[in-house]
């Protein structure tokens, strides 16, 4: 990045450390990672004289005609109706970040080898660099539609493993919640509206009698309540009925606080945070139990099918991931017989002589 009156001063423990100076200008520590969005915005308001975070800096001027920064602008305002707000603030996170370094390019220019390479810059954390892709590709796929674009240069980019994500939930963990957080808790009824929904913590959050019809539960998910639509229908099992049964009758909401309010999303998440710990188990988290209920249906026996409509998902893509671990799992406990030794015929080999040992 090009930025004038940048200077780099070595503390006496070899830190690097950025500054803004300018002569006839206060000197400026700049503290935001170099190459992102907040970084610019950083330097912006040291070049201007206003102090970081407490007020934003002018305007800058309008985004070159066709340039990347100009499609984002776009996507930002005519495709905010089509998504969650919190996967559009997450995207725009991500564009923000390369609109900083490369704002000004024309976006019909961008291919593979250039997405590849942004990518290939997060290679430290897997999970961003996916996320970098995923965030590009969902940006080109909406110009294509809106007529803006032609082709998407994300198209055939592979997705970096990043490990298995959030813990999926043990039963062994499950009994161990269980024994910490006695029937008719909070925690205990979270647990099982977790484990026999599958709903994300946005949609347990609200979950309450009003979506409670004849024994089913049905809900529109929230994350993607803009983009498909697709409602969740839910017989309420007979583990979660007993549970949902200590609600006070005045009670909308299945889950609140301590004060009688229902959780905000990321309260629920601390909440959940720290029941577990309580029941000592650091690794686990309300995500988790949804993918523990994805696992347990599919060793159960459920299809990709099933599982998308008990989960909320749109594509077979992770439906398929969890049928094909149960899959492998079965393989391999009918497949192990295979590595059992076929019992000695040779009524010669005198006993205790180990069978490598014979000639």
């Amino acid at each position: 990045m090009k930025l004038k009156g940048i200077v780099e001063d070595v503390d006496r423990h070899g830190n690097v450390r950025l500054y803004y100076r300018v002569k006839g200008k206060p000197k400026v520590r700049l503290r935001e990672k170099p190459g992102t969005a907040a970084f610019v915005r950083e330097y912006e308001c040291a070049e201007q004289g206003i102090p970081y975070g407490k007020a934003a800096p002018t305007p800058a001027k309008p985004p070159v005609a066709r340039s990347f920064r100009w499609l984002c602008e776009q996507y930002y305002r005519r495709a905010a109706s089509t998504v969650s707000e919190d996967t559009m603030a997450r995207r725009r996170r991500v564009l923000d970040d390369i609109c900083a370094l490369h704002g000004d390019k024309p976006f019909e220019l961008m291919e593979r080898r250039h997405v590849t390479a942004l990518r290939d810059g997060k290679l430290e954390t897997p999970g961003a660099a996916n996320n970098l892709v995923k965030a590009v590709s969902a940006l080109f796929a909406w110009a294509i539609e809106v007529g803006e674009a032609r082709t998407n240069p994300c198209q055939g980019i592979k997705r970096l493993k990043s490990g298995d994500g959030f813990h999926s939930w043990t039963l062994d963990e499950i009994a161990a919640f269980e024994a910490r957080h006695p029937p008719g808790s909070t925690a205990r009824r979270a647990l099982a509206i977790f484990l026999f929904t599958g709903l994300r913590l946005s949609d347990a959050a609200i979950l309450g009698r009003q979506h409670i019809t004849d024994g089913w539960i049905r809900i529109r998910p929230k994350k993607t309540g803009k983009s498909s639509g697709v409602e969740v229908n839910l017989p309420i099992l007979p583990e979660l009925d007993a549970e949902l049964s200590h609600v006070p009758a005045g009670q909308l909401t299945f889950l609140v606080t301590e004060y009688g309010k229902p959780f905000a999303i990321k309260g629920l998440g601390n909440k959940m945070r720290d029941w577990c710990d309580e029941a000592g188990l650091p690794q686990c988290s309300a995500h988790g139990l949804r993918k523990a209920g994805a696992a347990i249906a599919a060793e159960n026996g459920a299809t990709s099918d099933q599982l998308k409509a008990i989960f909320g998902w749109t594509t077979s893509q992770q439906a398929d991931l969890y049928t094909r671990a149960a899959q492998r799992k079965k393989l391999a406990e009918v497949g192990a017989e295979l590595l059992k030794r076929p019992e000695v015929k040779n009524t010669n080999v005198p006993p205790n002589v180990p069978l490598l040992s014979v000639t």
